[in-house]
Formats: structure tokens, C-alpha cells, sequence
């Protein structure tokens, strides 16, 4: 959620004083030309008013005023204090911002955003000249609006955002419907009903409220409706134009997170002023972020306002273009504090010290020959051997993937000898399958594997593909039964040395569930080793590390005062019936509550994501998520629960969303929705 800080904070990392006085207006409001108003919070310098300054926005929908307070204040007050206007704001619709809540990164948003930037390079207090930073939303609406090129807008910090809204976010991956999606589409619907602040709204607050619940728009049923790469996923997807963006860009990622694929291919692809960072995080800011090591984020972005909204030629811009951690390997584990690697610079991507190294699938074997064609049957077992990872980790309990033993005993699995000496992975791993299929729809799970001399086996990386898919995101086409056809599948993007002794493992698996959502047959696929092979991206092991740039040590603001009335607790839950394979999984996260000093607010937040299964039956599958929200002050309190089901069949996905809201011990709000989306080749 939202409100989660991940990271280890000691006293050690807090900076009290700083080179600029800070001051808050807690309650900036930005006119628009249409006479709506976005909410924001703004930090500055103090000597803003008589010696202007560049302004950095950080824009997303998650309510500066409480439930993102703890983490904007280990970033906005830093800035302010190095010479910066820090602005946190608020689309329309979402927190004191007018209007009725949207869906992701509409069109509206991204003028409304055009034109507070305008306002806030008019005023005195500001230079003319505005950066826009942020982690996944606002790492989105950053690279969306820069893309709009706003005469203001000079540079941009996104963190964990992509540059393809189909093929490399949260709602598909290779084609296939993630529940990471689903369930993402269910919280954001209860974000969308919390109410604005009525000390801000007055005596209209309350018919604002239902108002917002009873319009927000139904995420799922939009996004479900668009099972390919159409002009909805296209839109807002930079990728399309890499040249329209002309501000200095900086690109930051996390091996552990989702969108590494997103941040390589813009090395690659932007014309504009650019840098990519890659550390080994999850889905957070790369200075609280876990697995470490943590970083100086807050001086690195310093640098880059300095060098573009200032001037200051700070020799940023001479530096390696990506900079990226290189993990060495660790023992399977389903969260880690620390990662152990290295820091490596590269003056140009892609690297000009990889080159592929191609593996030939052979029975059992990844072998450097090709050897005569075989036709290995698969049909990984539905219910039984699953993946159980997150999409999208944010270092908060049990996210990443564990031993992938009994997973990979569910798969086709094509190993190595035992690696002579180190090998270095850098880039995309990419599998070319030639295969066949018993039915017309069907799922591929690849994954890379570091087998150690223990038998453990390590999750490197993985891709996905909806085989309806196999010819490109914008058309489906489903298979003809029994004919042969070869295949791509791009893996994860990862850097990570595997140690000598070890085995490289490829495992080949027909079901996901439930990482994506099942495919409506059961599909036995026959791989045809010999005209199958893997192309492994290598780092020469001589090739230098390059002059990495000093990326310090994690500093933040001093943290807000608050009290922790409840401790976050994620957990992970597995019941199996053994005899006829069903199981339910039950995955815990409850981001505990917190009272703000400064305002009195209370922020108590908390889901339980359940995903389930009957024997081998694919339309079996349920999924039912379960989020409640309590927030508000003693005098007023509010509590919002939702509870949102999925099921499909052959034809059609059926999402169900029941929503209650009380105002104390008062029921404010009773809704239900049903939507019924016909089910394409997803």
C-alpha cells in the first residue's frame, strides 16, 4: 500500500540541518483554467520569495495529507533545504483535489498537470524552471508529462515506472492477465471512495464523498476489456515516442522490482540528456528501500536538479550512462535485508562488454551443441507446484521467490554442467521454443535458475507468455491444435554472477497460477529440443567495472512524529488437500495503523488477498480481495471496507465488488457491482 515505508531507519541516516531554512504550506491550492483546484503540500526554502527557485513535483493520487505523509517527509523537506520548491500534489478526484476520481494516467490528468506546472513557473517564489520526480505513479506521470514537453519542465526523476502500459506494468506481462492487476484494481477502487478532509471541504464534504463513491469509475471492467495492446494501453505508453521527451531524464529501478525491462529499454531508446540506475530494491525509493545496500537518493537527485534546473556543472552528466548493482548470489529466500554485489558503470547501453551466449535445449541438458530433435511432453500440474512470488515486491515480508525445487519438478528443466568458473549475467535473457499444443489457448512460465551443489535452486529470472500472443501484443491468434510453431520469450532483466560449481537451470512450465490467471484449457505442450535454445546475455569477466560515481549513504529529514498504534505484519498462507489438489493461498498485509501529531489523523490500513483452487480444473480459479481503511481524527472517523471477487469462465471474466463506508458507528454507504467482461485469449 501506499503508506508502506519498507526501509531500516536509524538515527544515524537523519540530516537536521540543511543549507536552506525549510518552510510548509500544508494546503497549496492550484487553480486550473477550468477554476477546478488540485490540493498540494508544498516545502521551500524560506529566501524562496525574495530569491526564486526551481520547483520539483512529485504527482500521484494517494492523499499527501495522511496516508503518504510518513513517506513525503523523508523526501520533500530535503529538497526545500537544498534550494528547491518540493511540491507533493494531487490529482483530480483524490484526496482535496477537485473533481470525480479516474481511472490510471487519463488524458485530464496529464493536462491538469501541464497546467499547475504553468502556474507554479509563474509564481515569485519559483525560478521558472519545474523538475517532476516520483516512485511508480509519479514515476508514470513524470515520464507522461515530460513527453508533453511543458515549456518549464527541465529535468525528471522517474523511479520505478515503465515505458509500455501493456507489455511491462502491472496489468499484463507476456499477454497474460497478472493477478498482482486484479488485486491492484481492487485497492485502487477503495482508494478512489476515501473521502476529502472536511477541515479543507467544510460542510460539503460528506455529499462529496458519496458522490466519489458512487462515480468512481469501475478500474477492472476498463482495464479487463482491453486484453491487448490497443490504443488504451498505448496511451500514456512513451515507448511510442522516445523523442518527445526532451528533459534531462533519470531513470531509476530495482532488480527485485517489476519494471527492469522498462528502465533497460530507455537506456537504449531516449534521445533526451539521460542516466539509468539499477540497484537491487523492490518497489520503493532506493534510500529505504529493501533488499539493500540503500543508497544516497536524496543527493544523487540533488545532483541532477543542481546540473539541469541550476546549471551547476556538476559533472553528472559525464558519468556512466547506466550505473547498475551486479548481485552475487545468495541463498533462496523469500525476503532479504541485504543483497552482496557490486557497483558497475557503463559508458554506453547496450553494454559493450556482453555478447550472447547461446544454450541449446537438449533432453535435460543446456548444452553449447545442438544435438538430434526430440519431442518432450509437458503439462505442468495446475494445482500443485506454483509459483508463489509477487509481481511487484516492495520489500515488506514474504514477496520474492524461495527454493524453486518443487517448482522446477513441475517443469521441463534443461541444465547445464557445472559452470567452471563464475559467470556474470548482464540484459535480457531471451528462449526461443519450437513447440506444439493440444489445445488453442494455453500459458508458458520460463525461468532461469542458479541450481547450487545443495540442490537448492535460486530464481534468477522469468517471462511470460500467452501463447495467443506468440506473433505480438496487438492481435491474438489462437494456436491450431498439433501444429508446430516457434516462439520467443523475453525473461526478466537482471545483472547476477553465478558462482563456479553451480548450474544454470532453464525450467519450462505450462501454468502461472497464481502469479497470472489460468488459461480456460489445460494445455499439454510438446517443446522440440534441438530447434530450441536460450540466448544468455554474458558480462566478459575481464572487462572493467568502470569509474562508478560516489552514490553515498542513505540520508533522510528528520522522520515525522507519529505513534505506531499497530505493527505492519505481512504473512503468507498455503492450505493443501494433498488428495485432490485443491489449495487456497492466503497472502496477509496489513500495513498496521498510525496517529500523525502534527494533525491528529489517523491512517489504519489493511488487505487479505486470497487466491484459489479446485483439483486441475482452470475455471476453477477464484481470486477475493479484501481491504479495509480506517482514517480520520477522534472526532471523526471513518472506515471503508471493499471486497472484490473474480472468477471466469471459458467466455467471460465476472468481478464483483461489495463497498460499505461508515461515518463513526453510522453506515454512510452500501454498494455493490457486478461486471461481466467477455474473456478474449486471455
Amino acid at each position: 500500500m501506499a503508506n508502506s515505508v519498507p526501509g531500516q531507519m536509524d538515527a544515524r541516516m537523519v540530516r537536521k540541518d540543511f543549507p536552506e531554512e525549510v518552510r510548509i504550506d500544508a494546503d497549496l491550492r492550484i487553480p486550473l483554467p477550468d477554476g477546478r483546484r488540485l490540493s498540494a503540500r508544498m516545502w521551500s526554502p524560506a529566501s524562496a520569495n525574495k530569491t526564486p527557485v526551481p520547483a520539483v513535483v512529485e504527482y500521484a493520487p494517494f492523499r499527501h495529507r495522511d496516508f503518504t505523509y510518513p513517506r513525503d517527509a523523508l523526501i520533500h523537506p530535503w529538497f526545500a533545504g537544498h534550494g528547491y520548491a518540493a511540491i507533493r500534489l494531487e490529482p483530480a478526484g483524490s484526496g482535496e483535489s477537485d473533481g470525480l476520481p479516474q481511472d490510471e494516467y487519463v488524458l485530464q490528468e496529464q493536462e491538469d498537470c501541464v497546467a499547475a506546472l504553468a502556474w507554479i513557473a509563474r509564481q515569485s517564489w519559483c525560478s521558472g524552471t519545474t523538475g517532476m520526480f516520483g516512485m511508480s505513479w509519479s514515476a508514470f506521470s513524470a515520464l507522461q508529462v515530460a513527453a508533453r514537453r511543458p515549456p518549464s519542465l527541465k529535468a525528471i526523476i522517474p523511479v520505478n515506472g515503465t515505458d509500455d502500459r501493456f507489455c511491462d506494468d502491472i496489468h499484463f506481462m507476456g499477454g497474460c492477465v497478472l493477478t498482482a492487476g486484479l488485486s491492484w484494481g481492487a485497492l485502487y477502487q477503495t482508494y478512489m471512495m476515501r473521502p476529502p478532509d472536511p477541515d479543507v471541504f467544510g460542510e460539503d464534504w460528506r455529499r462529496i464523498w458519496i458522490e466519489r463513491m458512487e462515480k468512481a469509475p469501475n478500474v477492472l471492467e476498463r482495464w479487463l476489456s482491453h486484453q491487448s495492446r490497443d490504443s488504451f494501453w498505448k496511451h500514456g505508453s512513451v515507448r511510442e515516442d522516445y523523442r518527445a521527451i526532451k528533459a534531462a531524464t533519470y531513470v531509476i529501478c530495482g532488480w527485485a522490482d517489476g519494471y527492469t525491462n522498462a528502465a533497460l529499454r530507455m537506456a537504449a531508446g531516449l534521445s533526451c540528456p539521460n542516466r539509468v540506475l539499477v540497484g537491487p530494491w523492490g518497489h520503493t525509493y532506493p534510500h529505504i528501500a529493501l533488499p539493500g545496500p540503500q543508497i544516497g537518493f536524496l543527493q544523487e537527485a540533488t545532483r541532477w536538479w543542481d546540473r539541469w534546473l541550476k546549471g551547476h556543472d556538476n559533472g553528472i552528466d559525464e558519468e556512466p550512462a547506466v550505473v547498475y548493482y551486479m548481485q552475487d548470489y545468495t541463498p533462496p529466500a523469500t525476503s532479504y535485508s541485504h543483497r552482496e554485489g557490486r557497483w558497475i558503470g557503463e559508458a554506453v547501453w547496450p553494454s559493450v562488454h556482453t555478447s550472447n551466449q547461446v544454450r541449446h535445449l537438449n533432453p535435460g541438458r543446456l548444452d553449447r551443441d545442438r544435438k538430434p530433435q526430440s519431442r518432450l511432453a509437458l503439462r505442468s500440474p495446475l494445482g500443485m507446484a506454483t509459483p508463489s512470488w509477487e509481481w511487484l515486491p516492495h520489500g515488506v515480508g514474504p514477496e520474492l521467490a524461495g527454493d524453486q525445487t518443487a517448482l522446477d519438478g513441475a517443469a521441463l528443466c534443461f541444465d547445464t554442467e557445472p559452470l567452471e568458473k563464475p559467470t556474470e549475467l548482464c540484459g535480457q535473457p531471451v528462449v526461443s521454443l519450437r513447440m506444439a499444443s493440444d489445445t488453442e489457448l494455453g500459458t508458458l512460465l520460463v525461468r532461469l535458475c542458479d541450481v547450487a551443489p545443495d540442490g537448492s535452486s535460486a530464481l534468477i529470472a522469468y517471462g511470460l507468455l500467452n501463447l495467443a500472443f506468440r506473433n505480438g501484443f496487438e492481435t491474438s491468434v489462437p494456436m491450431r491444435v498439433g501444429e508446430v510453431f516457434d516462439v520467443e520469450v523475453g525473461l526478466s532483466s537482471i545483472a547476477q554472477c553465478v558462482p563456479a560449481g553451480h548450474v544454470l537451470r532453464l525450467a519450462v512450465s505450462t501454468q502461472a497460477w497464481p502469479l497470472v490467471w489460468p488459461a480456460p484449457e489445460h494445455m499439454t505442450a510438446t517443446v522440440l529440443t534441438g530447434a530450441s535454445a536460450v540466448k544468455l546475455p554474458i558480462r566478459h569477466l575481464e572487462a572493467p567495472d568502470g569509474a562508478v560515481p560516489d552514490l553515498g549513504v542513505p540520508q533522510i529529514p528528520s522522520p515525522p512524529e507519529m505513534t505506531r498504534t499497530r505493527a505492519v505484519n505481512h504473512e503468507k498462507f498455503l492450505d493443501r488437500d494433498p488428495a485432490s489438489g485443491s489449495w487456497t493461498q492466503r497472502h496477509t498485509k496489513d500495513d498496521g495503523a498510525f496517529l500523525i501529531s502534527e494533525s491528529g489523523r489517523l491512517v489504519d490500513s489493511s488487505s487479505v488477498l486470497t487466491h484459489g483452487l479446485r483439483g486441475e480444473d482452470p475455471l476453477s480459479a477464484t481470486a477475493e480481495y479484501r481491504f479495509e481503511i480506517t482514517m480520520g481524527s477522534d472526532t471523526r472517523r471513518i472506515r471503508l471496507t471493499t471486497l472484490s471477487t473474480v472468477k471466469a469462465s471459458a467466455t467471460e471474466f465476472v468481478v464483483r465488488t461489495d463497498t460499505h463506508a461508515w461515518e463513526g458507528e453510522e453506515l454512510a454507504y452500501k454498494g455493490s457491482r457486478v461486471c461481466r467482461v467477455p474473456r478474449a485469449s486471455s
